[in-house]
């Protein structure tokens, strides 16, 4: 299979976030061994008028790379233990990214992002180049649902219902 080019990541939140549904994360160790996940659950944050996303506060040293082009990762640590991975989507100095919620049988960015080994050193990460993360194309999944985003109520009623929540069924 071939690497997502950048022009995928170009695009906006939203459609990234359904169309990522099916793409294959490929993540090689330290040892060198590739594994591969089904992506199966996504989330999309649209920049800074989304209350939900981290983005809506402004530019700060943590959301510096969702003003980056798309194509780049965003993580961050919540709770103190759980590393959150994200997809940084759209074009320059329009800040918004895709958070992976589930692969395969893993459901839950925090069991995701532990079960990737995510950490600090994978922020920036070009997924174009690295030679520890990418995701590569697969077929486009037609049967999903949609669903309100998890925990944001700190957003608003406007916000908390948006249907930007992407599971395959």
């Amino acid at each position: 299979m071939k690497r997502l080019p950048v022009e995928f990541y170009k695009q906006d939140a939203v459609t990234v976030a359904e169309k990522l549904l099916g793409k294959i994360l490929v993540r090689v160790w330290e040892d060198g061994n590739e594994t591969r996940y089904r992506i199966t659950e996504t989330e999309a944050y649209m920049g800074e008028e989304d209350k939900a996303c981290h983005a809506c506060k402004g530019r700060t040293l943590r959301t510096e790379v969702m003003y980056s082009e798309g194509g780049k990762v965003y993580v961050y640590l919540i709770y103190g233990m759980y590393w959150m991975l994200n997809v940084v989507t759209g074009e320059v100095n329009d800040p918004q990214a895709v958070l992976i919620r589930g692969i395969d049988n893993i459901v839950g960015s925090g069991k995701v992002g532990r079960l990737l080994k995510m950490d600090k050193s994978f922020y920036a990460e070009n997924l174009s180049i690295s030679t520890r993360i990418w995701i590569e194309d697969a077929p486009n999944v037609s049967e999903f649902s949609t669903a309100s985003r998890v925990g944001i109520d700190y957003a608003g009623e406007e916000w908390k219902s948006k249907l930007w929540r992407f599971i395959v069924t």
